[in-house]
């Protein structure tokens, strides 16, 4: 049985053989008994690292003092600065250093992506989706279809949990690129998808698209810094994501990009280029060719935004100093008790659970669908009431993230309290 008293929930909390970076955080103020809110939103906009400020008044100071020297006399020197970000962040992906590259935001890359990887023919022009992709997602690969001169209803194909699942099974997915894979070009998922919090297996699918003759790429918004990811192994063509959610870079903050090493150096990909796509050696030398650079960095078209990358480094020099080792175990632990909590306190109420039960299947998300209730106005009910801050998905998903990072097992006893009591009153 789930401990489901607050005081099992903080004697958990004691006990933990790794407890909460919470320290590390600034968390939001809450005027309750316990004065900070429980914060279950960080699959939306993680929590700002204490170490931000005095980060980025480094680079603030560097250009008051230095102005245009800051590009090579700063402290960290401008012109380079998104090399600091290179072995961090590909060490989150499991990609080697040349294969990533930190730019722009997620749609931005995903387009830049596809401008080299959807290579549709009059027979193969498909590209496959989850039909709860995120919006953007779906916007994106429409727009790429029509671009090529396909009607988007026809090209994009949208995957469909089995009548009465709420999840996509990967042997689903798998048998209809056996079946028709022949017609697809590209394959676009979500590595976890943002509604249901399922953890799609990114190994079985790759290969099954590779087989199909398809493409495999993946949106890790939710999946980088949540779960441990394989990329380069795994055989990925490309990836994209997000830092603002489990990484903690900020609202809007700039975001990352992967590219396997077998496509880096083939020239005959189609790429827009820019000013940081050049190699180093010839970028100030104002020539009006470019000359190739074999790294990631050739998706790279603008100079680093310096003020939106300080923060980004500060998170992912967290992640280096924990590891995604010590982040899963207690993510798992952390899930796994939320999860026995929601069954026993908020399921019976009427609600279901929308994310998969296998922990393997899953990151640090649990997904509640509130039926006919409105799950706005439960949300908010359970901030002003509870200090619980949650993420709602209109009109009826209700999606709790405890963080590892920042959650603790008190935490999540709250969250599902709160939701009980208020799904109870409505």
């Amino acid at each position: 049985m789930t401990a489901t008293t607050s005081e099992q929930a903080r004697g958990l909390d004691a006990s933990d053989p790794q407890p909460s970076w919470r320290e590390l955080f600034h968390i939001p103020g809450y005027d309750g008994p316990e004065g900070q809110v429980a914060y279950f939103a960080g699959n939306s906009l993680g929590l700002q690292p204490r170490a931000v400020a005095a980060d980025l008044a480094v680079e603030l100071r560097d250009w008051a003092d230095l102005g245009v020297e800051g590009h090579r006399e700063a402290a960290h020197p401008w012109v380079d600065y998104h090399q600091l970000l290179r072995g961090p962040m590909a060490s989150l992906v499991g990609a080697e250093e040349s294969e990533t590259v930190a730019m722009n935001s997620l749609t931005v890359n995903l387009h830049l992506l596809m401008v080299s990887f959807y290579r549709p023919t009059a027979g193969r022009f498909r590209i496959v989706i989850e039909d709860a992709a995120f919006p953007s997602d779906s916007y994106a690969v429409r727009s790429h279809a029509a671009f090529r001169g396909f009607d988007p209803d026809d090209a994009v194909l949208r995957l469909r949990p089995r009548e009465g699942e709420a999840t996509v099974r990967t042997q689903d997915v798998v048998d209809l690129l056996d079946r028709h894979g022949d017609t697809v070009a590209l394959v676009l998922l979500g590595g976890v998808n943002y509604l249901t919090g399922q953890l799609m297996d990114i190994e079985a699918i790759t290969a099954a698209a590779h087989r199909a003759g398809a493409v495999a790429g993946w949106d890790l918004a939710h999946a980088v810094g949540n779960v441990e990811l394989s990329l380069h192994e795994w055989d990925v063509d490309f990836a994209a994501w997000c830092t603002y959610k489990y990484l903690n870079s900020g609202p809007g903050a700039v975001a990352g990009a992967f590219v396997h090493s077998r496509h880096i150096g083939d020239t005959r990909l189609n790429r827009l280029a820019g000013w940081w796509s050049n190699d180093p050696a010839n970028r100030f030398r104002m020539l009006p060719t470019l000359t190739p650079v074999f790294t990631a960095d050739a998706w790279q078209v603008s100079n680093p935004p310096i003020l939106a990358m300080s923060p980004v480094l500060t998170s992912l020099r967290i992640f280096a100093d924990v590891g995604m080792a010590a982040l899963s175990a207690r993510r798992r632990r952390l899930t796994g008790y939320l999860e026995g909590l929601l069954d026993q306190m908020v399921l019976p109420l009427g609600l279901s659970l929308l994310t998969p039960r296998d922990p393997g299947a899953r990151g640090a998300q649990l997904s509640v669908d509130v039926g006919s209730r409105d799950a706005a106005d439960l949300a908010a009910a359970m901030r002003r009431h509870h200090g619980v801050i949650a993420d709602v998905r209109e009109p009826s998903v209700i999606r709790l993230a405890p963080v590892p990072l920042y959650s603790t097992f008190h935490d999540c006893w709250r969250a599902a309290n709160a939701l009980a009591t208020v799904a109870g009153a409505a």
